[in-house]
């Protein structure tokens, strides 16, 4: 689960909001809450707005242009760290070949309950793809058990590279963390991350990690339109 500032989807107040559940995070900080327009779904942390059914351009981009670079690679392995609304997953498997096999590690087991249940329609089907292994647990514990397991290791799991969502995510954006994820990765594999916005310091330890990387801008509407977010895509030599 990642942190996102709120959004705006340009959708009129006439349908009221409706909160579905709620989730606690973790480490006690707060509660997530499902909430529901029409068609429409919000997860909301407090007065932000961490997604929406809405806006999922940059998430599927994630998704796309790893799999563009990865190429005609037999049997891929991709780690995706972060659920959320499936955006990512679905976009993956759209571009991935029939023998590979993608890891979905989320936190917070309710992500995962209302992707299999209120949202389910969002999702459609893609957590019951054969090729799919959704695993609740963080997501540095499963970098941590892939030693030169992956060909690509997907992150949208904060608002940046740092821990906002769960404070413990910090551990994935310092050295030992980036070192870990490079130890996951088959040689020329790619560790992407997304963020809301540029972050240099991150550039930089990405660069002194050994990574070769590329920092894209996409923005948060399928159609180009909205906020402009940051995918760093970080190539292990």
């Amino acid at each position: 689960m990642r942190y996102k500032a709120a959004s705006q989807t340009g959708e009129s107040d006439v349908i009221p909001w409706t909160t579905l559940d709620t989730a606690a995070l973790p480490d006690g900080s707060g509660d997530l809450r499902l909430k529901q327009r029409g068609s429409e779904f919000s997860i909301m942390l407090g007065s932000n707005e961490l997604m929406n059914s809405r806006l999922s351009g940059s998430e599927e981009a994630l998704a796309t242009l790893v799999c563009d670079r990865l190429g005609q690679r037999r049997q891929p392995s991709i780690l995706i760290g972060g659920l959320g609304m499936g955006f990512t997953l679905r976009a993956a498997l759209a571009k991935l070949p029939d023998d590979a096999q993608v890891e979905v590690a989320e936190l917070i087991p309710a992500v995962v309950a209302w992707a299999r249940g209120p949202m389910a329609a969002v999702f459609g089907g893609s957590l019951d793809d054969a090729r799919v292994q959704m695993r609740v647990t963080d997501v540095a514990a499963a970098i941590a058990a892939g030693k030169g397991r992956h060909d690509a290791i997907l992150l949208d799991v904060d608002n940046g590279p740092e821990g906002l969502t769960v404070a413990g995510n910090d551990q994935l954006y310092g050295a030992a963390g980036l070192q870990a994820a490079k130890a996951a990765l088959r040689p020329g594999g790619i560790l992407a991350v997304w963020s809301s916005g540029p972050d240099h310091g991150f550039t930089r330890r990405l660069r002194q990690a050994g990574f070769a990387t590329e920092e894209v801008t996409a923005r948060a509407r399928r159609t180009g339109g909205g906020a402009r977010h940051v995918i760093w895509l970080a190539t292990r030599p």
